[in-house]
């Protein structure tokens, strides 16, 4: 077993044994015909503070009769038992298979009574065993629907999104309990022309009841809700979504769909009319997808893994909390009392704690082995840069292995390390450092951007799978390296250039000034918020306020 994976493993299990949410994830769609060049886009952004950010490949395997294969919780990696093998499992390079398959989720807990102790399969087991043996997404929940179903599920809720470059679905599910085996669950494609999306919370509410083309779903799955008691209208008005989850926490509403509701809102008209929803659980829920009012592309959903909510009412960089710098960032809990009253801050899609994101993006045009692009990060979103990771990709790179480092193990040839040596450096100095980064961070994604047109454009040329092979392994390996050993260099500079809450001045050519005997010049002072300095003057400005004090000296 390998001893990070173990260490990182039980240290998420203990987290959520102690009743933190030690796994909010976030995962957004684009349909193919709502993006700028036909692909299928998802995206997911892993988030936990236990999770080390690392790139997974397991290679394609032939199976004799009787294989076995081991059970593994996703989360505690606890052996959880095993399942026969199928004759031929497909490659997987982190959530994407060969096939440019991409399954990804994020986990929304649902009626505590409905979760089943003594099944074996969990999220994560059933995303990785759909990969190996689906090559599509309605082959995928086919899979993911025959296992649970006879090996029992390991979890609570759980919404999917499961794509490949013809269509995108989400699916919802929750077990039934220890009295009953088996699962409930819908799946909905979402139309080729919109956007959808899920974080922490079902989606789906009502569904078509005689349409399989677009929704598929278990037999049971309204009757079982009736004999919990948990629905008793007309089948037309069932919603998974109510039935399933329990909304006993409002940031059900605000912090999970409201990360779903920023997504539209930047990309689609009249999203305000679904605020009451996401402030106060009032009115129409937010819809599972909308039409967006432009194409879309994988650079604007790289773009969308940042957001704090910016330029909207919840924006973060706006409130006291922000604090001198204007961070969108917040500590740890999220919610708290005061007066007697409760209060909330904001979660948005960007969070520190993300061990990897991904934006994936499945195009029918391209050969096989460029299919799938899966543009890999490891930590922040809004800091890393995306790595070209193509289906045919079979050699992790040194800097993104789950063997070099740990979050117990300081590793500087680590891209999550120095991902995190950057990130954390602009949490405290958010509005001073964050152009220095932007800079660099940009400049590396579109050089990146560079090559993988020209890898599109010239690999097919080439017969010779071999050659096809390592031209995507060698533009991930060379990438990986530029960006780390970039990233090692840009942690150095912001701490030399921001020491002591200053800012050493440049010149126009980015070098440091000096004086004309090679000394240092004085630097100059920080960009402080203005919010936070009115926070300070109403909090307590008569203890600050400097007072007409020349009339007060006698001479």
């Amino acid at each position: 077993m390998n001893l990070n994976r173990f260490i990182t493993s039980a240290l998420l299990f203990a987290a959520s044994a102690a009743g933190f949410n030690a796994a909010p994830c976030t995962s957004l769609i684009v349909g193919k015909a709502a993006s700028a060049d036909s692909s299928v886009i998802a995206t997911y952004a892993a988030d936990s503070y236990v999770r080390y950010g690392f790139l997974d490949f397991q290679p394609a395997g032939d199976h004799r009769r009787g294989d076995m294969r081991q059970i593994n919780n996703w989360s505690t990696w606890e052996p959880m038992g095993e399942i026969p093998e199928v004759p031929h499992t497909y490659s997987t390079i982190g959530n994407m298979n060969e096939k440019g398959l991409t399954i990804v989720e994020s986990t929304w807990g649902g009626r505590q009574e409905l979760a089943e102790p003594n099944g074996i399969i969990d999220y994560g087991s059933a995303i990785f065993i759909a990969l190996q043996r689906a090559a599509t997404a309605r082959e995928a929940i086919k899979v993911i629907d025959e296992i649970i179903n006879e090996h029992g599920y390991a979890g609570t809720g759980e919404s999917f999104t499961i794509a490949d470059a013809d269509e995108a679905w989400v699916m919802e599910l929750i077990g039934k309990g220890k009295d009953e085996k088996g699962f409930v669950w819908v799946a909905r494609r979402i139309p080729d022309d919109c956007i959808s999306g899920h974080a922490n919370n079902p989606r789906i509410h009502q569904f078509p009841l005689d349409d399989p083309e677009s929704c598929l779903y278990s037999p049971d799955v309204i009757e079982f809700a009736r004999k919990k008691g948990y629905f008793k209208g007309d089948d037309k008005d069932f919603s998974f979504s109510l039935a399933y989850q329990d909304y006993d926490n409002y940031t059900k509403l605000r912090g999970c769909d409201g990360r779903v509701w920023s997504y539209f809102n930047k990309y689609a008209d009249g999203m305000e009319r679904y605020l009451p929803w996401i402030l106060e659980g009032k009115g129409e829920p937010l819809p599972l997808f909308v039409k967006p009012n432009r194409k879309i592309d994988a650079t604007d959903m790289k773009w969308m893994m940042r957001d704090h909510y910016e330029g909207t009412p919840l924006d973060m960089t706006q409130d006291a909390g922000a604090g001198y710098y204007d961070s969108p960032y917040r500590p740890r809990p999220l919610t708290w009392d005061y007066d007697g009253k409760h209060y909330t801050h904001d979660r948005p899609i960007s969070t520190q704690q993300t061990g990897f994101s991904l934006v994936a993006e499945m195009n029918a045009s391209r050969p096989d082995f460029l299919r799938g692009l899966m543009w890999f990060g490891t930590d922040d979103a809004n800091t890393c840069v995306y790595l070209p990771v193509f289906c045919s990709v079979t050699k992790v790179p040194r800097q993104l292995s789950g063997d070099n480092g740990s979050l117990y193990d300081l590793s500087w040839d680590s891209n999550f390390w120095v991902n995190n040596y950057v990130a954390n450096q602009a949490y405290n100095r958010y509005n001073d450092m964050m152009p220095d980064i932007r800079a660099v961070q940009k400049a590396f994604e579109d050089s990146i951007a560079v090559d993988v047109a020209v890898v599109c454009e010239q690999a097919p040329d080439f017969d010779d799978p071999e050659i096809r092979r390592l031209i995507t392994d060698d533009l991930l390996e060379i990438w990986a390296e530029k960006v780390t050993a970039g990233y090692k260099k840009l942690g150095d500079f912001l701490l030399v250039k921001y020491l002591d809450q200053s800012v050493k001045k440049q010149d126009e050519n980015g070098n440091f000034i000096t004086t004309p005997y090679g000394k240092p010049v004085n630097p100059a002072s920080s960009n402080i918020s203005k919010n936070y300095y009115e926070s300070i003057v109403r909090n307590n400005g008569k203890q600050f306020r400097v007072p007409d004090f020349k009339k007060n000296i006698k001479k």
